[in-house]
């Protein structure tokens, strides 16, 4: 082959950085991508919205961050006719309100009578994301008399550690996977209205190019996808002050197998 051979494109992956399951998926993703296809990446952390705006501009090439069907509802319905949806990286996601295990509420329709317990608010994350909009619609459609305080993620899981430690009620706005199951005892609220939709998929979205740029990657894409332990460990890693992209080296070099069925 000719030294003079074109290099492979450098790939853009965008991802939501104060999300943990972003960020484990997609440092994984990014260091195969490298080690075994051969191209360069470059992550670009954004807000979820500019995220999909990004995919479908062609600014980046993918993401592997999209919560679907109900999470990125809107994104999906302004973008879909610029990007490609590839597979589900995460089957089993969910998003809701969470509690520690001994907290006596069961059902966001229980809420109300414990509100005292929780002082009457509720912790949330980014005042934009899908999680936060749902919740403002769960505290209509239940008649809650909470306050939702918007916050970040870290932000948020520093809340709750607190409230943990001192075996306080606490709800928050969350989603499964994330580190915090593999750290806490912790329960979804009951939704009997499905405010908040059933069980979502994160999936890997491209922009169209990317097939004819790096069909490799994309056959990569298709192929990929995880489960909670495995996600969980990397999460937790993370969490536990590993930089993700140690902690995604460590669990590659652990799992060859896995890595080798989703590349071959």
């Amino acid at each position: 082959m000719s030294v003079f051979a074109q290099a492979k494109p450098t790939l853009k992956i965008g991802f939501v950085d104060g999300w943990s399951d972003s960020v484990a998926t997609t440092h994984l993703a990014a260091a195969i991508i490298r080690s075994k296809l051969g191209h360069q990446v470059e992550l670009v952390p954004l807000a979820a919205g500019i995220m999909w705006q990004g995919v479908a501009r062609g600014d980046l090439d993918m993401t592997l961050s999209a919560w679907l069907p109900i999470t990125h509802e809107s994104y999906l319905s302004n973008f879909k006719d610029k990007v490609e949806i590839v597979g589900a990286n995460y089957p089993g996601a969910k998003i809701g309100l969470i509690v520690p295990d001994y907290v006596k509420a069961t059902s966001l329709t229980d809420l109300n009578d414990h509100r005292a317990d929780f002082e009457n608010r509720i912790v949330g994350i980014d005042a934009g994301a899908g999680v936060m909009r749902k919740t403002e619609e769960a505290i209509k459609a239940y008649g809650l008399e909470m306050r939702l305080l918007p916050s970040s993620g870290p932000a948020m899981a520093a809340e709750l550690d607190r409230a943990y430690r001192a075996k306080k009620s606490i709800a928050v706005t969350g989603w499964i996977p994330h580190w915090m199951f593999a750290k806490y005892k912790l329960r979804f609220l009951a939704d009997p209205k499905n405010v908040y939709g059933a069980e979502e998929h994160v999936d890997s979205v491209i922009n169209p190019g990317l097939n004819t740029k790096a069909p490799a990657v994309v056959a990569f894409l298709k192929k990929f996808s995880w489960k909670p332990e495995e996600i969980g460990a990397v999460m937790l890693s993370v969490e536990s002050g590993f930089k993700p992209e140690k902690a995604v080296e460590k669990w590659i070099a652990e799992n060859p197998e896995r890595v080798a069925g989703w590349v071959s």
